[in-house]
């Protein structure tokens, strides 16, 4: 499938390919509030994106970039390092890092920098770093210095502003949670006045591609999330009621099968087709490629032999893919009671 290369400029245009029961039908994202019905809980992830690629410096004045993975204090984060190069090169391109030692300093202005804490067992490529600012300096040094994490099929520098959510609301995500950049504020307000109910959560949605097999191999890595308390009185009113849980991307998907493990933390949860949803009964996500590590969460809502019909489709109308493509809304054809049980 090809690309979006560039921002929607036209939401109004973004196609959506509506799934139920098995069926497909063709149809566009401002016309959501005909698919989804009276009662039904629309679930946001509300991060905004962070500038989270960094360029720098390594001691031996070697170029590198960063691009952070997760948080992990207040002046900790995980990150993954590149080699020489930008945005332009794909990542299964770009040149090897140079090797970074616990202790040794990457620069990236002459007052901010980071010291390498430790390496992961996963890959040398993976990083915990300790920056030399915290709390609000911190984040003022992310923003001067930083950019938005992208990918060579782009054909322009991205704004940051070019990857936020307009809903969008602490700064936890290091790649757009980008199945909701096509709602806007008349869209979500079309949802409501048709009865639908639109809460949100917190997930720190992380890289979705490092060129590092390791690494890729083992995405999504943990990522820290939030869910309001009221939130699970919400789903289990909702579903009492014959409602039905539709998740805004397969962030929120992580974050709500993982509450029974508590309500904010860092979950490692992976779904795939083994992974029975025990809270959402349909997903509103972006369009992706088969070789990609969402396919396999898409195998907990549909049959692989039904996505690969899918994915033929969108190939055949020319569907986008990526942060800035077409949807896809799959809603399951078994509804539950919120714990997994068949109503």
């Amino acid at each position: 499938m090809k690309a979006a290369r560039s921002p929607r400029r036209h939401k109004e245009k973004v196609k959506l390919l509506v799934v139920e029961a098995g069926e497909m039908q063709d149809s566009a994202m401002q016309r959501l509030p005909d698919h989804l019905r009276a009662g039904d809980l629309l679930v946001l992830n509300d991060a905004a994106t962070l500038p989270a690629s960094l360029h720098g410096r390594d001691e031996h004045n070697q170029p590198v970039e960063i691009r952070l993975a997760s948080q992990l204090t207040d002046r900790s984060w995980q990150a993954v390092i590149f080699g020489a190069g930008d945005w332009r090169t794909p990542t299964e391109h770009r040149p090897a890092p140079p090797r970074v030692k616990a202790g040794e300093e990457i620069a990236f202005a002459g007052d901010f920098s980071a010291i390498v804490l430790r390496e992961s067992k996963l890959s040398g490529r993976l990083l915990d770093l300790e920056f030399n600012r915290a709390g609000e300096d911190l984040w003022r040094g992310l923003y001067r210095y930083g950019k938005p994490v992208q990918y060579s099929y782009m054909t322009e520098e991205l704004n940051l502003w070019s990857v936020q959510n307009v809903y969008g609301s602490r700064p936890w995500a290091v790649e757009m949670p980008s199945a909701g950049h096509a709602l806007d504020w008349q869209l979500l307000l079309k949802l409501r006045e048709k009865g639908i109910q639109i809460a949100t959560l917190t997930h720190g949605a992380g890289l979705s591609a490092t060129g590092d097999a390791e690494i890729d191999q083992a995405l999504p890595l943990a990522e820290r999330f939030e869910i309001p308390a009221t939130m699970m009185e919400s789903i289990r009113r909702t579903k009492a009621n014959g409602g039905r849980v539709i998740a805004v991307g397969t962030s929120v998907v992580r974050a709500l099968e993982s509450a029974p493990l508590g309500l904010s933390g860092f979950t490692t949860l992976k779904i795939g087709p083994e992974h029975p949803l025990r809270f959402v009964d349909g997903l509103l996500t972006g369009t992706h490629d088969v070789t990609e590590s969402h396919y396999r969460l898409l195998q907990a809502f549909l049959p692989e032999n039904l996505l690969a019909g899918i994915s033929q489709h969108l190939e055949e109308q020319h569907y986008l893919t990526h942060e800035f493509g077409d949807a896809c809304l799959i809603v399951k054809g078994e509804e539950t009671d919120g714990f997994g049980e068949p109503k």
